[in-house]
């Protein structure tokens, strides 16, 4: 049994000696970062030194779930995974759910700290509170699903949780990611961190119990979490019914689903191919993660089309824009295949599909030849050249080479002009909304620690039209920078530290106040997740603590980024997205200047308590209980003002 949400210990993991220790989770760790996203950071910080080969040997990957995972609370079952990124070269986190976060802390561990790199290949398996080493020799070389199955059967109990990597990560693919059964900890590459570590998998089986401290606190506030739930709108309803795969709809309605790697939003919008009432047809069940009453992870059949029979769990929105709207693909069975594909081989679809539009812009420009291609015929909406794509990808096989590490990287290879057509921001393609009809949601883009991420502040105020804690006009600047810091803190202290389904946010896991920003409003909205935790670990987080965790994670991720040399010019959307208006549709005309962006980076840096370069000063990082991080960048010639 273990007492308060945590299981008071921590597994660091050498795979050069092949050796683990087992320490006691650290009290002032849990105090100031709590858990998941705040582990991640705060050891990443402290371990991995400037200027770390991000798949060499001194990286590190850190495990972390929550301190409300594993336990009956909805929507917790979660854990990020963090190390240096080597896409992006700044932090890179993941995220992830299903069943592994919850079977991790029951196998005994808060924490799982991966260094080194073996000299061949390994998985690890975690049970009982013990780590031991398995050779992976003879499944170097599987697929993600296979791999599973092979650990299980070694095992002889089904009843374990495998996060693996597949054939991508093992080529060090930089658009390679996690998969834990389907779920995947996705985006930055660091699949390739664990291909490069040697590490094949990790498997672990709990049999211990989380005991709450103080049980009528905790079942209260559960039980007033779930009445919320229950009477969404949409919730249950829609989210429930369909997943996210109705945002293909609502962003296509909105004007602002990207299209053909951004330069066709508003030309290209198939919902009636590709939307959620078509995908709701093929659904054959749903797939919840633990614990989670919501169940937006769907199973579906192709049931029409190309690759008729194809199963996969998804595609969830992002998946279904990356194949289909990026790319112009309208055959509903194609994407459907190039998710079970990814998620067979590991890789990330977002990265892997925004790739593929970005090569299919070039080859429609003459910029890339049929020779080069290897005689693919890469335009838009050719499904069968973004399929043999996928292979090549995750096989480093042909032009498959050129596109293996991401979009920014193959058009460094590529040359000619090629860049202009990369939509990223520090090497993170983006994700599917166009922001230059959504000026929170491009913000944030454009800050987020770990490069263009939609989930490290997601906007929903603007992309749901939720008016929490502000209604707002998405088309205008005014307001968005104190908006997306919101946004951020709140994800981190809500969400990615507890831990909670990042959905919730926008969902009800918020508590219903008067509209605004202000401390006193906002202590009041984030009351149920302060409750929870306090209630679960007979730690005191009070609504005031949990905005500076929030702080406190985000400013410390950022000073990592400043150490690695990435600074204000990093901070800005593509080109296109700056000089180039959306083309037709509801949102049709709107763009983000350079100068709207340096308006809104100036306002950005001012909410946060930095210097007009992005540089925390001293006396937030004294307010943040971060001392140390002015010094260490005062002797980086970033002296904080």
């Amino acid at each position: 049994m273990y007492r308060g949400g945590y299981t008071g210990r921590m597994a660091w993991i050498d795979l050069t000696k092949k050796e683990t220790r087992i320490a006691a989770t650290d009290p002032k760790l849990t105090r100031l970062y709590m858990g998941g996203a705040g582990f991640g950071v705060k050891l990443l910080y402290d371990l991995v030194q400037p200027g770390t080969d991000p798949l060499g040997p001194s990286n590190v990957l850190v495990f972390a779930p929550g301190p409300l995972t594993g336990t009956s609370a909805p929507c917790s079952s979660r854990i990020t995974v963090t190390g240096r990124s080597p896409l992006t070269g700044v932090v890179g986190m993941a995220t992830s759910g299903g069943e592994f976060p919850a079977e991790m802390k029951l196998a005994g561990f808060d924490i799982i700290v991966i260094q080194g790199q073996a000299s061949d290949p390994v998985y690890l398996v975690l049970e009982k509170g013990e780590v031991s080493f398995r050779s992976a020799e003879r499944i170097w070389g599987t697929n993600t699903t296979d791999c599973q199955l092979f650990i299980k059967e070694e095992l002889h109990n089904h009843n374990f949780r495998v996060a693996c990597i597949g054939q991508a990560g093992e080529q060090q693919s930089l658009c390679s990611c996690i998969i834990n059964e389907r779920r995947a900890m996705g985006r930055k590459g660091l699949g390739a961190v664990m291909g490069a570590k040697r590490l094949k998998a990790i498997a672990v089986r709990g049999d211990g119990e989380l005991e709450i401290v103080d049980p009528p606190r905790f079942n209260a506030e559960r039980r007033e979490l779930l009445a919320r739930f229950k009477a969404h709108p949409t919730l249950y309803s829609e989210f429930g019914r369909h997943g996210t795969s109705a945002l293909v709809d609502l962003t296509s309605e909105m004007g602002i689903f990207p299209a053909r790697n951004y330069a066709g939003t508003g030309l290209f919008t198939p919902t009636d191919q590709i939307g959620y009432e078509v995908q709701a047809k093929d659904i054959i069940r749903r797939n919840p993660c633990r614990k989670c009453p919501v169940a937006c992870s769907q199973v579906r059949v192709a049931q029409s089309g190309d690759y008729i029979g194809v199963l996969t769990e998804g595609p969830e929105f992002e998946t279904s824009w990356a194949f289909g709207g990026a790319t112009g693909v309208t055959d509903l069975s194609a994407i459907y295949l190039a998710d079970r594909l990814c998620d067979e081989y590991g890789l990330d679809t977002i990265t892997v599909g925004a790739t593929i539009a970005f090569a299919m812009e070039l080859f429609e420009r003459d910029i890339l030849t049929i020779d080069e291609t290897d005689g693919l015929e890469l335009r838009f909406g050719n499904h069968k050249a973004m399929i043999e794509l996928i292979h090549r990808i995750a096989h480093r096989r042909s032009f498959g080479e050129v596109l293996a590490d991401g979009a920014l990287r193959a058009s460094q290879q590529i040359g000619r002009g090629s860049e202009r057509y990369v939509m990223h921001v520090k090497g993170l393609e983006l994700p599917g909304y166009d922001v230059r009809a959504a000026k929170a949601q491009g913000l944030n883009y454009a800050t987020a620690f770990t490069g263009g991420d939609h989930n490290r502040g997601y906007a929903f105020q603007e992309i749901f039209g939720v008016p929490d804690p502000i209604q707002v006009d998405r088309f205008i600047p005014d307001g968005k920078a104190e908006l997306a810091m919101w946004n951020q803190v709140m994800e981190v202290a809500l969400c990615d530290c507890p831990t909670f389904c990042s959905f919730m946010i926008s969902e009800g896991l918020l508590r219903e106040t008067e509209q605004g920003m202000s401390q006193e409003l906002t202590e009041q909205k984030i009351g149920t997740v302060s409750e929870m935790v306090s209630a679960a670990t007979a730690i005191e987080f009070s609504p005031s603590e949990l905005i500076l965790l929030g702080e406190r994670v985000n400013t410390l991720a950022r000073c990592f980024n400043l150490r690695e040399g990435f600074s204000r010019k990093d901070d800005y959307l593509p080109v296109r997205l700056s000089e180039e208006p959306i083309p037709a549709g509801p949102s049709e005309g709107y763009l983000t200047s350079r100068a709207e962006q340096d308006g809104l980076l100036n306002e950005y840096y001012e909410v946060y308590g930095y210097d007009q370069r992005g540089v925390p000063t001293r006396e937030r990082l004294r307010r943040l209980s971060l001392e140390s991080v002015a010094d260490d960048l005062e002797a980086l010639g970033l002296d904080p003002e």
